[in-house]
């Protein structure tokens, strides 16, 4: 079977190839990825807000030593302006102490730690205090509402009641 060449040939389409189950079901289709900026703005919307008022966590005692290192790096080196120099240097420090050379700061870690543990204390029972004052009022303006709309119905019915009792005698 030998299909016409040149300008008049039929076109034959993958859609005409295919089975006509296929064609009337359609195929499915991968689910659409969506881009990138799509999924930023997803994730900025499912954040919550920060509060500027809750405590920081305290540093880990390896950050607890990095503060001293930078100070003594940047004495030794002064060229070196890196961010990932001083922060690599410092990684390679902290993994050849020996345990007791590093007790000193995770005891300062430790007592960074039972500081931020107070702070937080506080801080959840601060927060607890509003949200009980904040539901306290909601619950007044609502059983307010509720009396309002009792008394406006207790002062329909015992109207009614008084016309029946009329129309009785």
């Amino acid at each position: 079977m030998k299909t016409p060449k040149g300008k008049g040939a039929a076109k034959v389409t993958k859609e005409a190839l295919k089975p006509a189950d296929d064609r009337k079901v359609g195929k499915r289709k991968a689910a659409a990825v969506p881009d990138k900026i799509s999924k930023q703005k997803a994730k900025k919307e499912k954040k919550a807000k920060k509060d500027p008022n809750k405590p920081k966590r305290p540093p880990s005692a390896f950050f607890v030593f990095l503060e001293e290192f930078r100070k003594t790096f940047k004495k030794e080196n002064p060229n070196v302006t890196s961010v990932a120099a001083v922060g690599k240097a410092g990684g390679e420090k902290w993994k050849s102490m020996s345990p007791a050379e590093k007790a000193p700061y995770e005891a300062k870690a430790a007592k960074k730690k039972d500081e931020y543990g107070k702070l937080m204390n506080a801080y959840n029972k601060k927060q607890e205090s509003t949200a009980d004052d904040a539901n306290a009022e909601s619950d007044r303006s609502k059983s307010e509402v509720n009396d309002e709309d009792d008394e406006a119905t207790g002062e329909e019915g015992e109207e009614e009641e008084e016309e029946e009792e009329d129309d009785d005698d």
